[in-house]
């Protein structure tokens, strides 16, 4: 605890730990699902249960990649292969580019191709097949074909341990291609939700899976099939004084960073939002909230140069100029290698964002 403060996803009020926090969801009440059956599940089982609803409801529908077949190493298809079999669950070579370029001609045959590269860090020998193909494989046949079936899987982000090759958040790379959705879910419910509607999505979908919440804590997920809408953020807390932005494993240090300023300083409330897409993302909803707080202080793990950050606050500084009260804050990565004794630092915490949000007041 931090002077009473429990921190950290385990200790998260965004988690819909409880039935009765499910059957009051708004969002899920939307969708037919908040009054049915739950299962207590982490993240990886809530994509694994994703996974299995696909394969059992789309004959079409496969699943590969790297040690995929006994679950993948971090077990989120495990048993998988042993219920469908190995002609619709396997394993494929060590090659990025070749599952990329794989799941794309599987797609344009008509499958629904849904690969996993077994780290975001080695994404990038696959760049060139999702950017010059995937994403352009429609527009270039003038709709004659299309790669709009394909949907990667990828763990993402810094898990305390895992150095420059195993901590990567290379989702601005991808955001900048049209063609490309991209996705980075927060909790078990969002992760099922979401990676239910990118897998049926008519455009190829990249969905980084923040590997540090994979068994961080457990939500009741509802068992029915359902769809979280694509490029809609979310509001998590509303607030009059300061929006708060951020996607992924990000939102719990964001919270924490929040309940921090809002304890020290009486009287001040802090609007935070969950981008959840973050191609193409939702720009109005948290333009509505800047306009309403006149602030916004954004972060993510990803270094701060080129990082989303910038794209977002460029975005709303043309949407809401007369609207602000001070400079929009960016709390990012820091602009080097990931480093694996010195992550502490490299980080973007809870201290930095409670700084940035305590500038963005007193300015």
């Amino acid at each position: 605890p931090v002077r009473g403060m429990d921190l950290g996803v385990a200790h998260s009020k965004l988690l819909l730990r409880s039935v009765a926090a499910v059957r009051n969801s708004a969002e899920l009440q939307s969708l037919g699902v908040a009054d049915g059956e739950t299962r207590k599940i982490n993240m990886c089982q809530a994509i694994n249960d994703a996974l299995r609803l696909t394969l059992t409801t789309d004959d079409t529908a496969v699943v590969f990649g790297e040690d995929v077949a006994f679950g993948g190493v971090f077990r989120c298809s495990v048993g998988l292969a042993d219920e469908f079999g190995g002609e619709r669950v396997f394993n494929t070579p060590l090659t990025e580019q070749g599952i990329a370029g794989f799941g794309i001609g599987m797609a344009a045959m008509g499958h629904t191709s849904i690969a996993e590269i077994q780290f975001a860090d080695y994404i990038f020998p696959a760049f060139d097949q999702l950017v010059n193909e995937a994403a352009k494989f429609r527009y270039r046949s003038g709709n004659e074909f299309n790669a709009g079936g394909l949907t990667v899987r990828t763990p993402s982000a810094a898990v305390g341990h895992g150095g420059h090759y195993h901590s990567q958040s290379p989702e601005a790379f991808f955001a900048h291609v049209p063609g490309l959705k991209v996705v980075v879910p927060r909790s078990a419910v969002q992760a099922k939700g979401l990676l239910m509607s990118a897998i049926r999505d008519p455009n190829p979908t990249i969905v980084f899976e923040p590997k540090i919440l994979y068994r961080s804590a457990v939500e009741q997920v509802p068992v029915d099939d359902y769809m979280l809408p694509l490029s809609q953020a979310e509001i998590l807390k509303p607030g009059a004084d300061v929006t708060v932005v951020g996607y992924g494993s990000q939102i719990y240090v964001l919270e924490n960073a929040i309940q921090m300023i809002e304890r020290d300083m009486p009287g001040v409330s802090c609007e935070l939002i969950d981008l959840r897409t973050i191609m193409p993302y939702d720009a109005e909803t948290v333009a509505q909230s800047v306009n309403k707080t006149g602030r916004m202080v954004i972060a993510h793990e990803a270094p701060r140069i080129q990082g989303f950050a910038s794209e977002l606050a460029a975005e709303i500084q043309e949407r809401c100029f007369l609207r602000l009260e001070s400079p929009i804050e960016r709390v990012c990565g820091l602009s080097l290698p990931h480093p694996l004794v010195f992550e502490r630092f490299y980080m973007p915490c809870a201290v930095r964002v409670y700084e940035a949000i305590k500038r963005s007041l007193n300015y």
